[in-house]
């Protein structure tokens, strides 16, 4: 088990590289991307014939704003670049999840830390580790 120094570099070292990898990020999109396909109610369309599955793929992006549900039509010839997107957009959370993560590490090793720390600059400063007690003093004097 590495004692806290290593600890410490070694999320620092791992902060900076999500820091890294954040700056890589490509464009990106939140939502689920859906294949759909419809009936358009005419009685003689092809889409009405008995094991048809209609009109279609018609995609669409579905995704939350403020609440609502908001969807999207997406044209084919965009239904890649949109799933590289959605994939970007992963990977983007997971990485901003990792970094928190790791963040709210490295901040509680150097809680654990500073004690050393700063005994060294007590030290250089000439003060001492014990730290002052106030004197209460009282707010009622009696007159003599």
């Amino acid at each position: 088990m590495p004692n806290s120094t290593e600890r410490i570099e070694e999320l620092r070292r791992r902060r900076d590289e999500l820091r890294i990898q954040l700056g890589g990020v490509a464009d990106l999109r939140p939502g689920s991307l859906v294949e759909r396909y419809r009936r358009c109610g005419k009685a003689r369309c092809r889409c009405a014939r008995e094991g048809s599955v209609g009109h279609g793929p018609i995609w669409s992006l579905t995704r939350e704003v403020a609440g609502k549900t908001v969807t999207r039509v997406i044209p084919s010839s965009a239904v890649e670049r949109t799933r590289e997107q959605i994939a970007e957009h992963r990977r983007f959370r997971g990485l901003a999840r990792e970094l928190v993560e790791t963040s709210e590490q490295l901040c509680d090793a150097l809680l654990g830390a500073p004690e050393a720390a700063s005994e060294k600059e007590a030290a250089k400063k000439g003060g001492s580790r014990r730290s002052s007690t106030r004197t209460r003093v009282s707010r009622f004097r009696t007159r003599t």
